[in-house]
């Protein structure tokens, strides 16, 4: 196919579905003399997930537009952030990585006699590119090395040295595997650009950058190996696929921050190009999208349902996964799987993180978490969402604070005015659909069909502002703002329940204010989100 394309085609094919290129016009003059070698890295660190579809997708992408394409395994610079992979497991996470991709590969028809594969060791320890590793670190400072990994390397108060050193490296691999282009995540714009600057220094030359956008994990953050919340590994069982999806954040008309949305727009439509909804004939039977705009203008305005949508990613997902968990059925496999992350890492590395400043990050307290007893003041439609109101709601501060949610739905307008409600008040605002969130409205679910929601009581004669805390955990202190790259909040809440006895708690102990306990009214055993 690549022989039969025209320069512009390539390009197209290339860029296509890309949040940012760098250097294009480089590309196009490459394009024009010969094949563009482009490279791709991954450190070797947690296991990888389904959003790993989404660079595999584009190497797709790349092998049809005649690209020479190598995959590095960079198992140094897994080590050398912040420790995420012990150097005695640098091997075996490397072999478990070279298995799971090419498993990935193959099961989307990319074939694999058309890719190199690299191990970053097996050139960064050599002399030359030593010694070009301290040329380097002669002329980067500390604070360009730090602002270039800012997004990438592990952020702790007290940072070790390898972390500053992970940004260069990343950049003389670009000289060292001889590429017209690198090709990553828009998280690695400062990485890139840091290149482009210092490797004409070294007289190397100025490399092209490609970037994929960054796609949101299950909770509507980024996807990452490190939050189990956020993310569907690819040996999942189907129903553990199920049952996350399930859980996964896709609120009806909501298309930001949506990862089931963008799972389909960045793996489903480049690989299949067209994706079903399958659904009953009374609401509206099956229909195929042959383009992702017409979908997503569907769900914003509510002709899809979440519930449609996950059912039918959740089969497309499934077929993509079936091919590599057959393969992890072997002996062989199962072994590497189990001894490149045995269970006990994960407690070995939170240590040995503490010892690197990074303890504070790892405190997950339910008293960091800031929850207030709040009165609704006034509830109005959002102006551009159907399903979203926007509840003014007095915490107790100088002025209320404006609240996005889908309540309304569940809850009629006028049960909403003037009522007391939970709110979580550390979160970094969001804009959800044009309009910024300053809070979250704390609520009970059960999920199912329907979907039961209520709000959380407080205890009577709360008044606005009163403090929520858990029974044990009374005396810390809430974050000022919680930092969402470090999933606080998803992790303090995946331990909240509803109790039988109607009563909020996390880990078993019951959710207070000063007054009492807090409650809601019939959901015995739901969740607290």
């Amino acid at each position: 196919m690549a022989g039969q394309l025209s320069p512009d085609e390539k390009l197209q094919l290339i860029t296509r579905n890309l949040q940012e290129v760098l250097g294009e016009e480089k590309l196009k003059q490459v394009l024009q003399e010969r094949e563009v070698k482009v490279y791709w890295g991954t450190a070797t660190t947690g296991k990888p997930h389904i959003a790993y579809f989404v660079p595999m997708s584009k190497i797709a992408d790349f092998l049809k537009a005649g690209c020479e394409v190598t995959i590095l395994f960079a198992d140094l610079h897994a080590f050398l952030d912040n420790m995420k992979a012990p150097w005695e497991l640098l091997e075996l996470r490397v072999k478990y990585y070279e298995q799971v991709i090419k498993a990935m590969l193959e099961s989307i028809g990319v074939p694999l006699d058309k890719l190199k594969f690299v191990k970053g060791t097996d050139f960064q320890l050599s002399r030359e590119y030593t010694l070009d590793v301290y040329r380097l670190s002669s002329m980067v400072t500390e604070h360009d090395a730090k602002k270039a990994g800012a997004e990438v390397v592990k952020q702790v108060d007290h940072p070790l040295l390898s972390g500053l050193l992970y940004p260069g490296l990343q950049a003389l691999d670009e000289e060292y595997l001889k590429c017209d282009a690198q090709f990553g995540g828009v998280d690695q714009r400062k990485i890139f650009t840091l290149a482009e600057k210092y490797l004409p220094s070294l007289g190397y030359a100025k490399r092209s950058h490609l970037m994929n956008p960054m796609v949101p994990g299950l909770t509507g953050a980024k996807m990452s190996s490190s939050e189990e919340e956020s993310k569907i590994d690819l040996l999942d069982s189907a129903g553990d696929v199920k049952k996350k999806l399930k859980r996964a954040f896709c609120e009806p008309g909501n298309i930001e921050n949506n990862g089931v949305l963008s799972f389909v727009q960045y793996v489903v439509f480049p690989l299949r190009g067209e994706f079903s909804i399958k659904r009953d004939p009374k609401w509206g039977g099956d229909k195929t999208y042959t383009v992702f705009k017409e979908l997503e203008n569907d769900f914003a305005a509510e002709s899809v349902h979440p519930g449609d949508l996950k059912a039918s990613v959740e089969a497309s997902l499934n077929q993509l996964l079936d091919p590599i968990r057959k393969k992890f059925e072997s002996p062989e496999l199962r072994k590497l799987s189990n001894t490149a992350y045995p269970s006990k890492t994960k407690a070995a590395v939170k240590v040995a993180k503490a010892g690197a400043g990074g303890g504070d990050d790892d405190d997950l307290s339910p008293s960091r978490v800031d929850i207030r007893v709040g009165r609704i003041i006034s509830v109005e439609k959002h102006p551009d969402a159907d399903s979203l109101y926007l509840e003014k709601i007095d915490v107790g501060e100088a002025e209320p604070r404006t609240v996005v949610s889908g309540l309304v739905a569940f809850v009629s307008q006028e049960e909403l005015q003037d009522r007391l409600v939970l709110v979580l008040c550390n979160l970094k605002p969001q804009k959800m659909r044009g309009i910024e969130s300053q809070a979250m409205l704390l609520c009970a679910s059960i999920e199912g069909e329907p979907r039961r929601v209520e709000p959380l009581n407080p205890p009577e004669g709360s008044s606005p502002g009163d403090r929520v805390f858990v029974e044990g955990y009374e005396t810390g202190k809430p974050d000022e703002r919680l930092n969402p790259k470090k999933k606080v909040w998803e992790k303090v809440q995946a331990d909240l329940k509803i109790s039988d006895e109607c009563v909020a708690q996390w880990k078993d102990n019951q959710l207070m204010t000063k007054l009492g306990q807090i409650t809601c009214k019939t959901l015995k055993g739901g969740n607290i989100s």
